[in-house]
């Protein structure tokens, strides 16, 4: 490919033959702590490294000369490190207190005498000169007022004190009503806007302060007179002072302003696609959630502080515009303008507001009184039926299933171009990414499951996702990095860090875990009751445990229950011992790495279940047990042959068993695996991995369960082992353990070699069966299994078309075309798919163009830069390719992604989750260190750490067990 050509780049020594809040009843409170989480470094100071002199056939300490002249770049990038840093230290220097240590030695009887005496002295002297000569030695010789204030309030930006110092807004000002007027310029990409903000001051103060962020504030003025404004940018408020304290009661605040419209992802930002016709479109979107309100107007931007919202927007007649509103009217502007006024909304926080300026087509159908729309670009026109009869199917069900009516008289969904998250559930109009909203005709039932899904959560904004997602949960909360649900945060980032698998999955799980515990409707009777009675309002999470609590006939608080887990970080590990009839069960914090953990006497309230050989498969088999101590006894009625707990998975926990236990269980699953269901397979496959890299289990163990997965072929089980044995794999290729690597393709290849034999590549209806068979075709194609992999040139299934794709990547003229697809589909799964294939290629030439393309947003929209990485990542060829080019541009990667944002999170795993050796670990914690307080703070920085650590110890501990058993 000639687009190559132009690059140069250092080809790693014997590597040519491998050439990614809502305020919904109380799931983030900003009011929170910070947790604080420094990298020990040791006092090391960052000298960027080229990662690529770690490769096959290199320790870690055979380093060339020659070898370093790729450093240039990054030794370049920590002047700009060291720069960022030191702004940032002399910002924050203008409102740090100075603290004592605290410690000093005890002074002698004499020194302390003689100190007494100079002291009173010295007092003497200082009372005489102050009644005398009324001063006290300011530098002016006269009296000043006190300046306490200086030491506690920040400066400004024009060097005034701002009179606030708390990153939360103070609560005597509440905001009513706004009228929002907007005029973006899609040519310029700036806008003007205005905003009255009706305010009610509920204590007298002399001061309103608010958000803003990134705005040039041309005027402001209060109940008409024209007002002073101060700024404070770190924590993007501004303020206005008033002489006098302001009564009690409602006034009118007006600022006029201009600003930019925003080149990331959030606030009032431009976006752009290429229509079929090679032309270049744009428009203007808004994603708000958490912090980015204050982008678009000044606002109290704080998910408690509700108001009703008025918007004008003044727009092209070649665009229309959306708001959460249905429109009211359209006045005709001349010049070519026009200016379209939306209702007044519900009442609702700043987050959820959402506007819209674009030259959308869409299609509508009436829902009971509910006008339901989806909108698109021109060209994906019939691409928006699919999700159209899916959103109103889903909104009737919604309607009946909490007996409580959606609200609006209208509902948008509308599929953004260039839009980074999956979706937002902004009142009466959902934005979505376009492959989580549009279905082509070629389309799989997994893309359409996909689809449905991510509808189904937006309308609700309720998780209901499964297995897979509850043990990636399971997963990231096991480590000392983890949070709670409910947490504490105290900066943006750490609000921006919340949207994360721990806030969202196992939010969802000890829900669905709370379902299964309730019986007779009760879970759904408490949700009712509660949406009915705090509709619309603010509340907390203990009014949502109290409404099922009162519902529920168990004798059972569930606020006591379910505050063991919302407040607690982590997860309980339960132990299960048994003698006889009698089964002793112990709880502990289970952590994958305990060295470095404080010391942790948490204890859940757990609706243990289980069930045993007398009677397994059926529903009614499940047996309840609650344990809320550290140590339990249970008393079973009969003799049993096995035990195994947290039926299907249901609970947020996982399970070890003694010896004999896991004896029990293995052979029962050798001997007839369909004793236990699918579910309560796959979850014990997830446990004994987690086990075993937390040192409860040899890996030994691990394979003696797996024996039984030759006979397996049901999705959860397979797809959970395929999972697990892909990350051992992948590790090994990462450290060039290459005869290790070779022996667990032969014993992948041993364990499932005939199921995969016996997938087809024809037409498949069945969900499950098709993500079955993707998982076990693309794993052959990865690993050169036997020869299941051809590029075919015919008609391929959709669910397939990666896998295809990917060995058609492995060529020039295979990646060229698929290029070609790449830039001319206007099909979203398919456009997906060709990426991910396009990116592993193990060719270096091909990995640093897409990359490059991808970051800079020219030929791959840049929402797609968090794929490209993990997608890299995942070969030996790429990830360190991949590593040093986040390094390297970490400024541009932080412009276009909001430090702490779930893409930051993505890209920091992606390219550091496979690292396991020392060298890998120094370097990845210098490189953060270097990023100052915005770096090395962010807790996934914490977690790329502790994963560092957790893989070079579970390869120091298990290498001799590969070797001898694999």
């Amino acid at each position: 490919v000639d687009t190559f050509n132009t690059f140069k780049a250092p080809q790693p020594r014997n590597m040519i033959e491998n050439s990614m809040f809502e305020e919904e009843p109380d799931v983030v409170d900003l009011a929170k702590e910070s947790p604080s989480y420094p990298i020990d470094t040791d006092d090391v100071v960052y000298e960027p490294r080229s990662s690529r002199l770690l490769v096959r056939g290199l320790g870690e300490n055979d380093l060339d000369e020659d070898e370093e002249d790729y450093e240039s770049s990054a030794r370049l990038l920590g002047m700009s490190f060291m720069n960022r840093s030191s702004n940032q230290r002399s910002a924050a220097s203008s409102y740090i207190r100075q603290h004592y240590s605290g410690s000093c030695s005890m002074p002698s009887t004499k020194t302390m005498v003689v100190g007494v005496v100079v002291l009173v002295l010295v007092a003497s002297m200082l009372m005489v000169l102050y009644f005398l000569l009324g001063c006290n030695f300011t530098t002016a010789g006269c009296q000043k007022t006190n300046s306490t204030m200086d030491s506690i309030y920040p400066n400004s930006t024009n060097g005034e004190l701002f009179p606030w110092a708390d990153l939360r807004l103070p609560c005597s000002v509440h905001p009513v009503h706004y009228n929002i007027t907007l005029h973006p310029d899609l040519t310029i990409m700036t806008f003007q806007g205005s905003v009255s903000i009706l305010v009610q001051v509920l204590n007298e103060t002399k001061n309103i302060v608010l958000h803003s962020s990134d705005m040039n504030i041309i005027k402001a003025t209060f109940d008409g007179k024209e007002v002073h404004f101060l700024e404070y940018k770190p924590w993007q408020q501004i303020a206005f002072k008033f002489p006098e304290d302001l009564k009690k009661g409602q006034y009118v605040l007006n600022i006029t302003y201009t600003a930019n419209l925003s080149s990331s992802y959030d606030g009032f930002y431009n976006s752009s696609y290429v229509d079929t016709n090679g032309i270049k479109r744009v428009l203007a979107a808004t994603q708000f959630e958490p912090l980015a309100a204050r982008k678009a107007f000044p606002c109290f931007d704080e998910p408690a502080f509700k108001s009703t919202f008025t918007i004008k927007m003044t727009r092209e007649s070649k665009y229309i515009s959306l708001s959460n509103m249905p429109k009211v009217i359209t006045t005709d502007l001349k010049n070519g303008l026009e200016e379209d006024e939306f209702e007044k909304s519900v009442n609702m926080s700043t987050y959820l507001v959402a506007f819209i300026v674009a030259d959308f087509i869409s299609v509508s159908k009436n829902v009971s009184k509910t006008k339901v729309s989806v909108y698109a670009v021109p060209d994906k026109k019939e691409q928006v039926q699919y999700a159209l009869d899916t959103a109103c199917k889903l909104l009737e069900f919604y309607n009946s299933f909490f007996k409580n009516e959606y609200p609006l008289s209208k509902l948008d969904l509308v599929a953004i171009p260039d839009f980074l998250a999956g979706a937002m559930e902004n009142w009466g109009l959902i934005t979505f990414r376009e492959t989580t909203l549009l279905v082509g005709s070629n389309s799989s039932a997994i893309d359409k499951q996909l689809v449905t899904s991510v509808i189904a959560h937006e309308l609700a904004h309720q998780d209901t996702e499964f297995l897979n997602v509850r043990f990636k949960a399971l997963a990231k909360d096991a480590l000392n990095s983890s949070h709670p649900v409910s947490t504490v945060v105290s900066t943006p980032e750490q609000v921006e860090e919340m949207f994360d698998s721990v806030s969202y999955e196992k939010g969802a799980s000890i829900l669905l875990m709370l379902n299964a515990t309730l019986t007779d409707g009760e879970f759904q009777k408490g949700v009712t009751q509660y949406l009915q009675k705090y509709k619309l309002s603010n509340t907390k999470s203990e009014n949502l445990w109290n409404s099922l609590s009162q519902v529920s006939k168990q004798n059972l608080s569930v606020s006591e229950m379910m505050n063991t887990w919302t407040v607690h970080k982590g997860f309980p590990l339960v132990t299960v011992k048994r003698s006889g009839t009698q089964v002793t069960l112990t709880q502990e914090h289970f952590l994958l790495n305990a060295e470095n953990s404080t010391d942790d006497s948490s204890l859940w309230h757990i609706p243990l279940t289980y069930v045993s050989d007398k009677c397994s498969v059926l529903s009614s088999c499940k047996q309840v047990f609650h344990l809320k101590e550290k140590t339990a006894t249970l008393k079973l009625p009969d003799q049993v042959k096995w035990l195994k707990f947290n039926v299907r998975s249901d609970g947020f926990y996982i399970v070890h068993y003694d010896e004999e236990g896991w004896k029990d269980l293995i052979g029962a699953l050798k001997e007839d695996m369909n004793v236990l269901s699918c579910k309560d397979r796959a979850a014990l496959i997830n446990n004994i991995f987690a086990l075993s890299r937390s040192g409860k289990v040899s890996f030994r163990q691990v394979l003696n369960l797996m024996d039984y997965i030759r006979n397996e072929n049901e999705t959860a089980p397979v797809t959970e082992a395929l999972f697990q044995l892909g990350q051992i794999y992948r590790l090994l290729d990462k450290r060039s353990e290459l005869d290790l690597a070779s022996r667990m393709t032969s014993y992948i290849e041993d364990h499932f070699g005939s199921l995969m034999e016996n997938q087809s590549w024809d037409l498949e209806t069945s969900v499950s069966k098709m993500t079955l068979r993707s998982a076990l075709l693309e794993m052959a194609c990865s690993l050169n299994i036997r020869n299941f992999c051809v590029v075919i040139d015919s008609w391929i299934p959709s669910d397939l078309m990666r896998t295809v794709f990917k060995v058609a990547a492995q060529t020039d003229e295979g990646w060229g075309k698929l290029l070609d697809m790449y830039k001319h589909s206007i099909n979203d799964p398919e456009k997906h798919k060709t990426l991910e294939a396009l990116a592993s290629t193990q060719d270096v030439w091909k990995i640093i163009w897409i990359l490059q393309k991808s970051l800079d947003g020219s030929e791959i929209q840049t929402q797609e830069f968090p794929l490209v990485i993990n997608t890299i990542c995942k070969s030996f060829a790429g990830y360190l390719y991949a590593w040093d080019f986040v390094k390297e541009n970490w400024d541009k990667i932080t412009q276009k992604f909001s430090v702490g944002s779930f893409a930051i999170q993505s890209i920091i795993m992606s390219a550091t989750s496979q690292f396991s050796t020392k060298t890998h670990l120094v370097e990845a914690q210098n490189f953060f260190s270097s990023l100052g307080t915005k770096g090395s703070q962010m807790r996934i920085v914490q977690e790329a750490i502790e994963t560092i650590k957790l893989n070079m110890r579970w390869m120091e501990n298990n290498l001799n067990t590969l070797q001898s058993w694999l």
